[in-house]
């Protein structure tokens, strides 16, 4: 029962290295536009961090080591992040008492979304539009870290049967978190999905991910040699597989078109049109 009463490292080397890492850089210094969740338990609502907002909001510009910090503290995993941030020019300050962004955003891909939708209302001029849903513009990449085969795991009488304790801790899984960490993840993913295909545009989003993980690779906190080179295995499999999609009646993941695309075969045309768009917009800016 160790697991309920208390994370199971104090993260302190975790901390080291990330801060080693990143040193003073702000999330308003990033060398490229990042959305980064977290979510506060004082406050108990998300809290989202931004290059484009930390660059007008000082109490926003958090260092990265505390961000990734706080993105990372997986409860009952790592500790809880606290810190404060200051507005030299005013002298104003806020506090963030901080937990995992998974909490709220399993899966960011709508959290991203909705922060650039966010900049086109602002009239961002790095957004060449003035239509803050004009989602055929986007190109969405939405990776999954993997998940445990936990198909069929649970059953109605079974749940039926449980206390609190076993709805917490059942072996090695968290009954509770992993209904709601799935539900969470998989809704975002069917989101994406038919909007995309709504708009006839369900090419650029790509959902990869591998929910048939089993033994150390579906752990968390296993981070042995061994295990790290399984995952790695795992990822390059993942390439040549076909492009995916949820199916809302049955849970699992189907290949597209009969599988004519592979996962890396779909990175390759995404890059192929990013290369386009940038080489479109240099030529832009050569002609003023």
């Amino acid at each position: 029962m160790v697991l309920l009463m208390g994370p199971k490292y104090d993260g302190a080397f975790l901390h080291d290295k990330i801060k080693t890492l990143t040193r003073d850089v702000t999330v308003a210094n990033t060398v490229t536009n990042v959305v980064v969740p977290a979510f506060d338990v004082k406050k108990m609502q998300p809290v989202i961090f931004t290059t484009y907002e930390a660059k007008k909001e000082p109490l926003k510009n958090a260092h990265l080591s505390d961000i990734c910090i706080s993105t990372a503290a997986a409860p009952t995993y790592f500790p809880a992040h606290h810190f404060t941030t200051r507005d030299d020019e005013t002298g104003r300050s806020r506090q963030f008492h901080l937990v995992d962004g998974g909490v709220a955003a399993n899966n960011p891909t709508m959290v991203a979304m909705s922060m650039l939708t966010r900049e086109v209302l602002c009239k961002n001029l790095d957004f060449h539009t003035d239509n803050p849903a004009e989602f055929r513009r986007y190109l969405v990449v939405s990776v999954g870290t993997g998940a445990a085969k936990q198909s069929e795991k649970y059953t109605a009488p079974q749940c039926a049967k449980w206390g609190l304790l076993r709805w917490l801790y059942d072996g090695d899984f968290n009954p509770l978190i992993d209904i709601l960490s799935h539900a969470s993840s998989d809704m975002v993913d069917i989101h994406a999905s038919v909007l995309f295909k709504a708009l006839r545009c369900e090419e650029q989003y790509i959902r990869i991910q591998d929910e048939t993980l089993t033994g150390s690779t579906s752990m968390v906190d296993v981070a042995t040699k061994e295990n790290m080179e399984a995952l790695i295995g795992i990822g390059k499999k993942l390439l040549g597989k076909p492009v995916s999609r949820v199916n809302i009646d049955t849970g699992e993941y189907e290949p597209i078109d009969g599988g004519k695309e592979t996962n890396e075969e779909a990175l390759a045309r995404f890059a192929g049109m990013l290369s386009e768009e940038r080489r479109e917009r240099q030529r832009a800016l050569n002609s003023y």
